[in-house]
């Protein structure tokens, strides 16, 4: 348990980054035998792409550094629950566990809103653990309040 909060605080320090980009503050880190070996945090307005969530940048890192598309043995700690697009390329990476620290209501593909990494009909396993981390959570109520506030002029 506590090797699992010490890699989100990790990933936290990249969410941090990304809010300091004026990006939606998640981040992401990818870890074989206690080593990082992947890291990212969204990306999507400074590389003016739709895909470049936390973890597909996390994704590729440890693609490159690990010299294989296969990120078997991996866990992924990520400060929000991963989205549909995320959680399907978590499975085809198969990556083993994911341990986030923030539920995503309204799009969360783990748990919240939908169960990808529980559906049977699927063909990939992955085992996940939601493992509550408040300042992963104010740090996206920060952000978006922060932008409600400019977008009414205050």
């Amino acid at each position: 348990m506590e090797i699992h909060k010490k890699f989100l605080d990790i990933a936290y320090e990249e969410a941090v980054k990304a809010y300091e980009k004026d990006e939606v503050p998640i981040g992401a880190v990818i870890v074989k035998d206690n080593q990082i070996v992947g890291k990212g945090h969204n990306q999507r307005i400074e590389k003016s792409n739709a895909i470049y969530h936390a973890e597909i940048i996390a994704i590729e890192d440890a693609c490159r550094n690990l010299g294989s598309w296969r990120l078997d043995n991996c866990i992924m700690y990520v400060t929000l629950e991963p989205c549909v697009m995320c959680a399907g390329a978590i499975m085809q990476s198969r990556i083993k566990k994911v341990v986030f620290g923030a539920k995503d209501e309204k799009g969360g593909a783990v748990i919240s809103k939908y169960s990808l990494f529980s559906d049977k009909k699927l063909p990939f396993k992955v085992d996940y653990e939601y493992l509550k981390d408040e300042k992963a959570g104010i740090i996206l109520k920060d952000f978006f309040n922060k932008k409600r506030r400019k977008l009414h002029g205050e």
